[in-house]
């Protein structure tokens, strides 16, 4: 298969960056920031993680997600506990209380979003769901996540 042009990889750049910019217009309540919801995602998806590699992942500094995650426990959505192997490694899991809170989150966006994808064509709605691997996968390679069978697709 050819390498895409630059051209080509421009606009392809440019169409994820308006689904981007789609998911976070229906992003509502708008309570808590984008970085917020995408480290409860990203706890939720790859399991616990050190506070070093979630700010890795959000493409934020340590200090900033230490203060995140502080607040995530504070508000109940996040714990601190030393990993069972070492007990002087410390990763930050999930609570029951976040992943609720991611769950009604995605359930108000997907009502949105069912709004607009019942506007469009058949073939439109079907194109958009072939793409969802792919979307995954490349999610996946950007975050330097090995790709495994079981993986579950939400992010945010």
């Amino acid at each position: 298969m050819d390498s895409p042009s630059p051209a080509d990889e421009l606009e392809l750049a440019a169409g994820l960056g308006r689904v981007y910019s789609l998911m976070r217009s229906l992003s509502q309540p708008r309570d808590l920031s984008m970085t917020t919801v995408s480290t409860l995602a990203t706890l939720e998806r790859f399991g616990p993680r050190r506070v070093t590699e979630l700010a890795a992942f959000e493409g934020v500094t340590q200090p900033a997600m230490t203060q995140l995650v502080s607040r995530l426990e504070r508000e109940g959505m996040a714990e601190r506990r030393a990993l069972p192997g070492d007990r002087r490694v410390v990763a930050v899991h999930l609570t029951e209380a976040g992943r609720a809170e991611l769950a009604r989150r995605r359930s108000a966006q997907a009502e949105r979003l069912a709004g607009l994808l019942a506007g469009l064509p058949a073939a439109d709605r079907a194109a958009i769901a072939a793409a969802l691997p792919a979307l995954d996968r490349l999610a996946g390679a950007a975050l330097g996540v090995p790709e495994t069978p079981n993986r579950s697709r939400g992010h945010g």
